[in-house]
């Protein structure tokens, strides 16, 4: 592959959205953030339909029992170089549903987190700010 095609490569990516247990209120913030109105694609921004093909995983909700090992899954299917953002206070420290019988545990126990977005739920300006941070450390 030509130089100039690497380069063009590198400058846009790719998020895999992975909404896990939670009240949705983050699932509502992200498809705003994404949505043509804030316009995330001048940021390189592009959503895709398999964790395959992304450099960024944008995980919100809690970590139940049976979502411990398919996020783990999900990681691993990832091409480096693969960072995740958390999304909302669920996903940092299982936010209202941390006393609940069938939470496992945080997500940075399960993967490596590399920014976090706290608020419950996080307003789209502050989600896409995630985001742009985790392109600037690829970049």
């Amino acid at each position: 592959m030509s130089g100039r095609m690497t380069s063009i490569i590198k400058k846009s990516q790719w998020v895999y959205l992975l909404g896990l247990a939670g009240c949705n209120g983050c699932d509502i913030e992200i498809i705003a953030s994404v949505c043509a109105r804030l316009d995330p694609e001048r940021l390189g921004v592009k959503i895709v339909s398999s964790p395959r093909h992304a450099d960024i995983l944008l995980v919100n909700g809690t970590v139940n029992k049976k979502l411990k090992k398919p996020l783990k899954e999900i990681y691993d299917q990832m091409a480096e170089p693969k960072l995740v953002v958390a999304v909302g206070s669920c996903a940092i420290s299982n936010g209202p549903f941390r006393e609940c019988y069938n939470m496992a545990c945080r997500v940075d126990e399960v993967v490596p987190v590399s920014i976090y977005v706290p608020g419950c739920p996080p307003r789209p300006h502050a989600i896409l700010y995630g985001i742009k941070k985790a392109i600037d450390m690829v970049k």
